[in-house]
């Protein structure tokens, strides 16, 4: 299937409120992780982009871990 075939006609518009409501992280850090193989492997077959996809998803872990 080509993108032109996909049907985006029931996707809900992304509000810029949303991408604001994340906080905005100045700085990262290196890490060594071991993690199991088939959990690196399907955030791999996300795309390129899976650091970033761990990242938010440990993320909305903490937060809504969080005390307050």
């Amino acid at each position: 299937m080509t993108d032109d075939e996909i049907d985006f006609s029931d996707t809900p518009p992304v509000e810029r409120a949303f991408w604001e409501m994340r906080p905005k992280v100045t700085s990262k850090k290196q890490v060594t992780l071991q993690l199991d193989a088939d959990v690196l492997a399907w955030f791999k077959a996300q795309g390129k982009e899976y650091q970033s996809q761990m990242n938010t998803v440990l993320r909305e872990h903490m937060e809504a871990h969080q005390t307050r």
